[in-house]
C-alpha cells in the first residue's frame, strides 16, 4: 500500500494508541490511504481551552500524533523509530464544542534520517481549523542492548 512498510490497517494503528495521550483525548484513526493517514478528535471538555473552544495545543497533539504514526508506519519497526523534532501550527478558526475535528497527514518528504509531514485539520463542515507541519527524526534502533 503506497508508502507504508508492510500492510498496516486502521485496527493496527488503534492498538498503538492504547494507554497514550491520544486515547485519553479521544483521537480515533479513521482512514489509511495510499499516502495519507486520517484521524478524528472530539471538541469536548478534554480538548477545549477556558474560552470553550478547541485548545490550540490539542490541535497540535492531533497533528503530531498523525505525523508520528504516519512516520512510524513508513519504517521497519525492527530497525527504526521516529521522533518528533519540530512542529508548527497555524490556527485558522476555532473548533466549536460538540463538533469533531478531522486531521489528515501526508508526507512532504520521506528521507533516510528525517521526514516532513503536513497535517490539515478541518471541522465537521470541512472548513480549515489548523494546518501544521511536523519534522520527524528517523533513528536506527540500538541493537547492542538486545539479546
Amino acid at each position: 500500500m503506497g508508502i507504508w512498510f508492510g500492510s498496516p490497517a486502521v485496527a493496527d494503528i488503534a492498538a498503538l494508541s492504547a494507554g497514550t495521550l491520544s486515547e485519553h483525548i479521544g483521537i480515533e484513526f479513521t482512514h489509511l490511504g495510499e499516502e495519507t493517514i486520517t484521524a478524528s478528535m472530539p471538541v469536548d471538555p478534554r480538548t477545549v481551552q477556558p474560552a470553550g473552544v478547541l485548545h490550540g495545543g490539542a490541535s497540535v497533539v492531533l497533528a503530531e500524533t498523525l505525523a508520528s504514526v504516519g512516520g512510524h508506519l513508513t519504517v521497519d519497526p525492527e530497525r527504526f523509530q521516529v521522533f518528533g523534532q519540530e512542529i508548527n501550527a497555524n490556527h485558522v478558526r476555532p473548533g466549536l464544542p460538540g463538533q469533531t475535528v478531522h486531521g489528515t497527514a501526508a508526507p512532504l518528504a520521506i528521507g533516510r534520517r528525517s521526514q516532513v509531514w503536513e497535517v490539515k485539520i478541518v471541522n465537521d463542515d470541512g472548513k480549515l481549523v489548523c494546518v501544521s507541519r511536523c519534522t520527524l527524526a528517523v533513528v536506527p534502533l540500538d541493537r547492542s542492548d538486545r539479546p
